[in-house]
Order: C-alpha cells, then structure tokens, then sequence
C-alpha cells in the first residue's frame, strides 16, 4: 500500500508574528513540491489564525494541543471546535513535552485523540521513550501502552477516511541533536505497524508513522529511506523556512520547496 508521506513542523513556543508572515512568503516564493506529500505546520496557539490564513494552500496548519472537553471553564486551553474555526485541520496529541511538562497520562490523550477526530481534525497521535526506559529495554512495552490507549480512536479515524497518523518521537532524541539511527527508527516502527495490524487487519498497512527526533537535513534521506518511515514530526528544523523546505525537497526527491 502506498503512503503519502507527511512533513510537519511543530514550531512549539517559537515564532512572532512578523516570523509567520516572512514564513508564508517564504513558503508561497518556493511553490509546492512536485511529489506527493502532506506538509503541516503547528504554530503556537496564538498565530493558529494567522498561519492559516497567511500559508500557501499546499501547506496545511495544525494545533499543537487540543482540550479534551468539548467547552467550559478551561483557562488557557483551546477547544477542537475553536481549532476548526482558526483554520487548521491537524492536531497534536501526547507530544512528550505534553506528557512530561502537563502530566498528560495516555488516558487524557486518548480523550483529546477523540476530540480531534470528532470535530474533523486529523490527529497526530505521539508516543515515545524516555532514555531511562530504553536503558531498561522497556522500549516496546512503553510504546505498547501509549499506543493501546488510542488503538480504538486510531482505527475509527481510519474508517472515517481521515486516516490515522502515529508519530514516534524517541524523548531521548527531541532537541538534544541525538538522533535514533535509522536502523533503529525503522525497527521501532516496525513494531508500531505490527501492533496496529494485530488490533485490526490492515490498519498498520494504512496508518502514516512520522518519525520525530533531532530530524534535520543531513539525517532525513537516510531515515525517510526505510519502508516503515513515513515522514516527520520536526521541531527545531522547521523553525527556518528554508531549512524545513529542504528537507522536505530532499526527503521527496523534489524539485520543488527548494
């Protein structure tokens, strides 16, 4: 089965306003690549709107976080109906930094998963291993667990054709400039799709698995070049214009987005 391939940039708490609109123009002057591919940018919160509005219409903008209620008295956090209303049409859920710094257990991220898919959003589903639980060979027990606790919205948002997105982002490699080997990415993702194919025949098959960690653009090919790799979450990278666009022409083989 042929995946498209994804390459997201979460520019978590970063960026101005000025930066955003010098993005778009950025991203509009290179034009769209010329091979098949989903890009996606998360901006913070704040510049959701702007992003939207302002970025070329190959480029599609998510939020970085979603509330798991529907409304209420929730300060500081943002509904997925709100999300919608901004202009995106991708979320986050479970990134690492989410589940370190906010507590986020796989059960408050298995609620925000279905809150996303519900209002129409397609979700990025995170998981991933400190390196304390690699140290102790618990990799794949780890992963199992996060992953267990949205098998279910997983399987739905791939029935309901919005297809289902896993991204493994290793906590060891997020902005620490480590990077899991691509023998290494490309078994743990392996796993990942086994795991999904064993909760429903196929799923594996269909479900995109990004990988996230340290991806830049001397490491991209040699990662995106194995069979279960099928694209990127990249954080400090995405955050230049033309860096983010030559990964995404070298990651593609493209002409364009240079």
């Amino acid at each position: 089965m042929t995946r498209t391939p994804i390459i997201a940039g979460n520019w978590k708490m970063n960026l101005l306003r000025a930066d955003v609109a010098a993005y778009a123009e950025a991203m509009a002057a290179a034009g769209p690549p010329d091979a098949p591919v989903d890009v996606v940018l998360f901006p913070t919160p704040v510049y959701l709107g702007l992003a939207a509005t302002a970025m070329p219409d190959w480029t599609a903008v998510g939020a970085q976080d979603v509330h798991a209620e529907e409304s209420g008295a929730y300060t500081g956090d943002v509904a997925a109906a709100q999300i919608v209303d901004a202009g995106a049409s991708w979320a986050l859920a479970g990134h690492s930094e989410r589940r370190q710094y906010h507590g986020e257990s796989n059960d408050d991220v298995a609620r925000k998963a279905r809150r996303t898919l519900g209002a129409g959003l397609i979700p990025v589903v995170c998981v991933g291993e400190t390196l304390e639980q690699r140290k102790r060979d618990e990799t794949e027990t780890v992963l199992d667990a996060q992953l267990g606790a949205v098998l279910e919205v997983l399987a739905a948002a791939d029935g309901a054709g919005a297809g289902a997105v896993v991204a493994y982002e290793p906590v060891w490699a997020i902005g620490t400039g480590l990077s899991a080997s691509p023998e290494i990415a490309a078994s743990v993702h392996g796993h990942l799709r086994a795991r999904l194919n064993g909760h429903q025949a196929g799923l594996g098959d269909s479900t995109r698995i990004l990988y996230g960690g340290s991806v830049n653009a001397e490491n991209c090919r040699d990662l995106i070049g194995r069979a279960d790799i099928d694209g990127f979450l990249i954080g400090g990278a995405s955050l230049d214009p033309s860096s983010f666009l030559r990964i995404i022409r070298l990651s593609t083989g493209s002409a364009g987005g240079s």
